[in-house]
Order: C-alpha cells, then structure tokens, then sequence
C-alpha cells in the first residue's frame, strides 16, 4: 500500500490577503497620496520582467527604511502593448526612485478570475462608472496579489481603479 504525505505549504504569502469587501464599489479619496514608479516591458500586454522590477523596488524601499502600503497597492498603467507603469503606495518618499503622487476622487470595482477575462472586466466597469453618471479619466489595475498568492488564497482578484471627474 502506498502512501502520501500531504505538504502543508509553509512558504510566507508575499502578498497580503486581499479583502474585496473594503474595495469593491467605492470611492477612494486620495490627496497627494505617495508612490514609487516604475516600469515593466510587455509584449503584447503581457509583463515580461514584471518580478524583477518589483524585487529591485522592494530591496530599494527597504533599504531607505521606507514601506510599502500594508495592503499592497500597486497600480498598473498599460501605456501600450510593450510597456506598462507601475505605482507602488509607499508610506514616505524614497532616494533614488522615481517619486510621484496621485491625487483625486477615485471609482474601484473588483473582479475575480483569470486575467483572461480582462477586457469583459473593463467593459463591464465602463457600463458600471456609466450607471453612476461618473466619466473615468484615467484608469488603473491592480492585480493584487501574484499567481503564487492567488493559488494559495484560492482566489485572484483585479481591482480597477479610476479617477472620476
């Protein structure tokens, strides 16, 4: 007779547990609210170098004895194809990273799924903005947790996150 052990898999989540609930649906207020920038190669919207950038971001906001938001904000802009800009709350300014600060009236929405389903979402948060009688000027992603995390919590969320006007 054979047996098998089951794992329990030990390994610390790198991502915090996302709560849709404190998210989806609502208007978030931010007043020159701190990020760092930084940038991701895609082909054809894929991110290519996605967790190098993030680990070089990490080591350098650690290193200044900054931190990143505990909920693990980070904002993607898709500019095109090849290229996508990514805003990672932080808590202070950071030395040697490119600092900026987003402010305004903000609508998010959360979706569960695969990232497949990304333009039905997009359509969807259109019609969702629109029933609100709200005009999106920009918008973001935030997928909020990595397909690690997402396996291991059992879900994979994507909040869209847009400035209202």
């Amino acid at each position: 007779m054979e047996t098998h052990q089951i794992r329990e898999n030990t390994e610390p989540e790198c991502c915090p547990k996302f709560e849709p609930e404190l998210w989806d649906e609502k208007i978030l207020e931010w007043d020159n609210k701190k990020f760092v920038k930084g940038n991701i190669c895609t082909f054809m919207y894929m991110p290519l170098n996605f967790g190098a950038v993030m680990r070089k971001l990490d080591a350098k906001i650690r290193n200044s004895g900054a931190a990143m938001q505990k909920d693990g904000l980070c904002l993607s802009d898709h500019t095109s194809g090849w290229n996508m800009d990514i805003f990672l709350a932080v808590d202070r300014e950071v030395e040697g990273l490119n600092n900026v600060t987003i402010s305004g009236d903000f609508l998010c929405k959360v979706y569960e799924g695969d990232f497949r389903e990304t333009g039905k979402w997009c359509k969807d948060y259109d019609s969702f903005a629109k029933s609100k009688n709200m005009k999106i000027e920009k918008m973001y992603m935030w997928y909020t947790t990595c397909p690690k995390c997402a396996k291991k919590y059992g879900k994979n969320y994507v909040a869209i996150i847009g400035k209202i006007s």
